[in-house]
């Protein structure tokens, strides 16, 4: 059985493929829809704040989202003045995002009266 290779046997390369395939999709859906369990951990002294933080969301094109909802500056400052100036404002910037776009964001929320501006990270 000393025969030359002279051709590429695709098919366990296309199954190899599709299974991966399969394996990015379901992962992108689970993440897109925020539906993975996650089981916190519990602090004593923890803040028994009840209302939800207001989430401006800065895109890494220098778009806006309020809550999940696409908004221009007037419409932020639309939105923004239905909520109480004592909320909770937690600003998610993209890490490629000009700080000088997320400075002009934060400088227009602060300067409707809010003053519990934060920063969301992550922990590496």
């Amino acid at each position: 059985m000393d025969r030359e290779l002279n051709h590429i046997n695709i098919i366990p390369l296309v199954d190899v493929m599709l299974v991966l395939l399969v394996i990015v999709l379901t992962t992108a859906t689970f993440i897109t829809t925020g539906q993975i369990p996650v089981n916190l951990a519990k602090a004593e002294t923890a803040g028994d704040r009840q209302d939800a933080p207001l989430i401006i969301t800065v895109t890494e094109e220098g778009g806006l989202l309020v809550n999940d909802q696409s908004a221009t500056g007037e419409q932020l400052e639309a939105t923004l003045v239905a909520y109480p100036r004592e909320s909770l404002v937690l600003v998610r910037a993209d890490r490629i995002t000009r700080l000088e776009r997320f400075i002009s964001v934060v400088d227009r929320v602060r300067g409707l009266g809010f003053h519990q501006v934060s920063l969301e990270v992550i922990r590496m």
